[in-house]
């Protein structure tokens, strides 16, 4: 593998889409910062994956909701790797219930995690992102099923996808791209937790492709915006749902 020389920065880089991501971008050159906030095996699984495949890449700790421990997250990748091209905020929590049954901690969870921790991103990747970079939100298409009972995670993609292209007009004049990925029901383990298989079914069936999307479905989205054919895409929120929304 012939490294680009430029850096990636993925939250919630040790599962799902995240890992994902992270092995993709590691196949395609980039020295990789793993981002996990508990799991760290599996966040080295990740690290391993792509260094035995001729990447690079190293395992970063960080609790995105604190807003201490992003800007040390963020000084870490540099020390690690030089400084940043490519940053993904693909961490996220999903507890689904009606509002009127949703409790106090099940709301700021997912705000602290969600929303507060892609903020707190944002704004460490427009201080100390490199000019010509890439910015890649994680969102999601129930932004536009409005699908009962996801009425609070809804509401925290809702608010990223709004943040996108702000961030994308505030850094006019270095470059830097900034868009959104909203995929549709993904078979990873955080949306197939708690869902009987008649419901797993009619959401693969509910796109015209009739399947659920694969986590490198959504990898091979990030990475054609962090290539050089995604550069005159600027912020947009790129539905990858296989037709859904």
């Amino acid at each position: 593998m012939t490294g680009t020389g430029k850096t990636a920065l993925v939250t919630g880089g040790s599962r799902g889409i995240g890992a994902a991501i992270a092995r993709r971008l590691g196949a395609e050159g980039y020295a990789v910062g793993v981002v996990y906030a508990g799991s760290a095996a599996a966040a080295q699984e990740v690290v391993a994956a792509i260094v035995a495949a001729g990447g690079r890449a190293q395992a970063l700790q960080a609790d995105l909701a604190d807003p201490a421990a992003v800007p040390a997250l963020f000084a870490a990748a540099e020390a690690a790797f030089g400084g940043l091209d490519l940053v993904v905020t693909s961490a996220g929590v999903m507890e689904l219930a009606p509002l009127a049954a949703s409790d106090d901690a099940m709301i700021a969870r997912q705000i602290a995690v969600n929303l507060t921790g892609t903020i707190l991103c944002l704004r460490e990747a427009a201080r100390r992102l490199r000019d010509g970079g890439r910015i890649v939100t994680l969102s999601s298409t129930v932004v536009a099923t409005h699908f009962e009972s996801y009425g609070v995670y809804t509401a925290t993609k809702a608010a990223v996808e709004a943040l996108t292209p702000i961030l994308a007009r505030e850094l006019r004049g270095r470059a830097i791209t900034v868009n959104s990925v909203a995929p549709g029901p993904t078979g990873t383990d955080l949306f197939l937790a708690g869902k009987p298989p008649e419901l797993i079914e009619k959401l693969a069936q509910a796109n015209p492709l009739g399947r659920l999307g694969a986590p490198e479905d959504i990898a091979d989205v990030v990475a054609f915006l962090a290539g050089p054919q995604g550069g005159w895409i600027n912020g947009q929120v790129i539905r990858a749902n296989g037709g859904m929304a």
